[in-house]
């Protein structure tokens, strides 16, 4: 095949364009909801604002109160942003704050820190520490998620302010980088995955999440197949590698005993909880379905916007859907 014939040098630039494209769609919807299912029920909008909260089952605005009072009934609370938006942070900040409010002591799960930098993250929580370049570089920022710190910052201050966990959620990319290039089969046997404890871990092909992760890369994206399979492979990967950190965090909670009410609230791009499948479909089935588990997708809006906040809830993407102003990343539109 042309990829197995290229140098090395330009296999990795271009595995390394494809995966930065890749990571960015997951802040996206996959695919066009309502082209997939004819017979969708009718959504009727109520002239819809930024900052309301929709329950996609029943399609009626939920209150604050009532919303934050409906997800204390849940072990992980799935948020799920568009990168780099303001107001999503401020969305996860107002849901914690009143969580702790509450009384309850939520841990932060975020997609943004690899595994690789869990012992920096601990000790930047745990003390009064200032973002320095040392800390940027022993958590592997760069490396990892790259952007602006400060974007994320307010997450992991709220968490240290407060004394709360904050659980690095994502594989360490150069895994990832790995996969992309080499194929999953071919990564596994390499060194460097052995002291992640991943190596004999279960990485399921679920059907119907291929099909929608597949369909997208074929769609927006140029490549060949073996590229299609190998980036679809790191997919899997990643949320696979999501779904073992949170479901330990939950089998932690399990053993406590005692101590105050606690839940895990997951930050990742949107594409990693919609329709359930990603990551919370991975952590029921890691947990044998013993999980009470709830997907909030949050989106800018405005009023042209409406059409689409339609299609994804006829068939619902999450079980809320939290409209938020229009971020820096609105110009960025899901590919469809």
């Amino acid at each position: 095949m042309r990829a197995r014939i290229q140098s090395a040098d330009s296999l990795g630039r271009y595995s390394t364009v494809m995966l930065s494209l890749f990571v960015g769609l997951l802040a996206f919807p996959i695919g066009c909801a309502a082209e997939r299912d004819g017979s969708l029920r009718a959504i009727t909008d109520e002239g819809w604002q930024s900052w309301q909260i929709l329950e996609t089952q029943t399609g009626r605005v939920v209150p604050f109160p009532e919303f934050i009072t409906n997800l204390k009934q849940y072990d992980i609370v799935y948020l799920g942003e568009e990168h780099h938006n303001p107001y999503h942070i401020q969305a996860a900040l107002k849901v914690l704050d009143q969580l702790v409010a509450d009384g309850i002591e939520p841990t932060i799960g975020m997609e943004m820190f690899g595994w690789d930098g869990q012992p920096a993250l601990d000790s930047y929580v745990a003390t009064t520490q200032s973002v320095t370049n040392e800390f940027l570089e022993q958590v592997r920022w760069k490396q990892n998620w790259g952007g602006a710190f400060e974007d994320y910052a307010p997450l992991v201050t709220f968490a240290r302010d407060r004394h709360l966990s904050v659980r690095a959620m994502n594989p360490p990319r150069p895994l990832i980088r790995r996969v992309v290039k080499l194929g999953l089969e071919q990564a596994r046997q390499e060194p460097e995955w052995a002291p992640w404890g991943i190596l004999q871990e279960d990485i399921v092909d679920d059907p119907a999440y291929r099909e929608r992760i597949v369909d997208q890369l074929k769609r927006c994206h140029g490549g060949t197949e073996e590229h299609f399979r190998t980036m679809y492979e790191a997919s899997m990967v990643r949320d696979e590698g999501m779904a073992r950190t949170l479901a330990i965090r939950q089998d932690e909670f399990r053993r406590e005993n005692g101590g105050p009410r606690r839940l895990i609230v997951s930050y990742t791009g949107g594409g990693h909880i919609q329709y359930n499948l990603p990551v919370p479909k991975r952590v029921a089935r890691r947990l044998g379905g013993d999980v009470k588990q709830t997907t909030i997708y949050m989106t800018s809006f405005e009023p042209g916007k409406t059409d689409e906040v339609r299609a994804l809830m006829q068939e619902p993407i999450a079980d809320y859907i939290w409209l938020t102003p229009m971020g820096k990343s609105s110009s960025a539109k899901p590919c469809r």
